[in-house]
């Protein structure tokens, strides 16, 4: 006996308009999908630590590794073959070689200038976006230069990351990625990499860098010292969506080619909002502590790690993200894509 037997007068709103028809079945559900996750749209973050290293897993990033400039090779033919085209390089910097002011930041012959030099001799077609910050550097862990009454000083900083971005530049990296939230420095990089003649090395900006509590296994990750430090005084306060949107416009307007946005997960309403104002391409970033969460989730058999991460990935596809630097972008390679 159908329902319309047992209730002959029950009205199912307007009868001939039926949405599940277009969730019938998974071929209809893949002809009517309005976004795709591909793998052109993923960069995967690369700890490179120093010569004579030995290969490092990260406790708090389970299935990710301090890569040791000796294995670059068999770590980029990986990354090749599972059909990735960016990686975002961080360095992990020997303790002898850090001071107050991360003047090994633009060293020639540092870590960061002979690993953008190694991956682009061995896999040219590799778009490299590298970190453009002191925080590596530094042994006190800030992004910046510290004032000896503990304030992080702009405009001394900004200085620093020019030099950092034209010692970068000169190894023919892709992208300078500046992620220290000092005021003016997009102005500033672009007008020296034109000035030096690297008017083809593009930036990508840190644009909307919020002071986050899901930072935390990246600071370990690079050994920096700094998962206690307070960055409020240059990091964005979480509570504030204007302000993200006005350093987007200020960026752009310095000559950023593209923009960040991070978090990734917490910040989906900060990313829609610049979509809406911003016409460049916008990355997002799932940063450390969202990677461990959904990791140790899966682990436990809370979550289906395939499902939610997948879900995790397309919401900032939907939110308006055109590039999602992930620590699952390899996984995600092997086992969804």
């Amino acid at each position: 006996m159908s329902h319309y037997q047992l209730f002959p007068d029950l009205k199912i709103g307007n009868a001939h308009i039926r949405p599940r028809r277009l969730r019938k079945n998974a071929q209809i559900r893949s002809l009517v999908q309005e976004y795709q996750l591909l793998k052109s749209d993923l960069i995967y973050p690369l700890f490179v630590s120093e010569k004579g290293t030995s290969r490092y897993d990260i406790p708090s990033l389970p299935g990710i590794s301090r890569i040791p400039f000796d294995e670059l090779s068999a770590e980029i033919k990986q990354i090749q073959d599972l059909g990735i085209h960016g990686i975002m390089l961080f360095p992990v910097t020997d303790k002898n070689k850090k001071d107050p002011f991360g003047k090994e930041s633009y060293n020639p012959d540092g870590l960061m200038q002979c690993t953008i030099r190694k991956i682009k001799e061995i896999a040219p077609e590799i778009i490299l976006f590298a970190d453009i910050a002191l925080d590596p550097f530094t042994t006190h862990g800030h992004d910046g230069i510290i004032h000896e009454n503990g304030e992080v000083l702009n405009d001394e900083t900004v200085e620093a990351l020019c030099m950092q971005s034209l010692s970068y530049a000169a190894c023919g990296v892709d992208f300078v990625c500046p992620s220290d939230m000092m005021d003016g420095r997009i102005g500033a990089i672009r007008y020296a990499l034109d000035k030096e003649g690297y008017i083809g090395t593009s930036i990508l900006s840190y644009s909307a860098k919020f002071a986050s509590a899901f930072y935390g296994p990246f600071r370990e990750a690079i050994a920096s010292g700094a998962r206690g430090l307070d960055k409020k005084t240059y990091q964005l306060n979480p509570c504030n969506a204007r302000e993200g949107i006005r350093e987007a416009q200020l960026d752009i307007e310095e000559g950023a080619d593209m923009i960040m946005i991070k978090p990734g997960m917490p910040y989906l309403d900060i990313v829609a909002k610049i979509k809406a104002q911003c016409e460049v391409p916008i990355a997002i970033y799932q940063v450390s502590g969202e990677y461990a969460m959904l990791k140790n989730a899966a682990q436990q058999n809370i979550i289906d790690e395939k499902s939610a991460v997948f879900e995790s990935l397309i919401a900032m596809k939907r939110a308006g993200a055109d590039l999602i630097v992930t620590y699952y972008a390899k996984w995600v390679c092997e086992h969804i894509l």
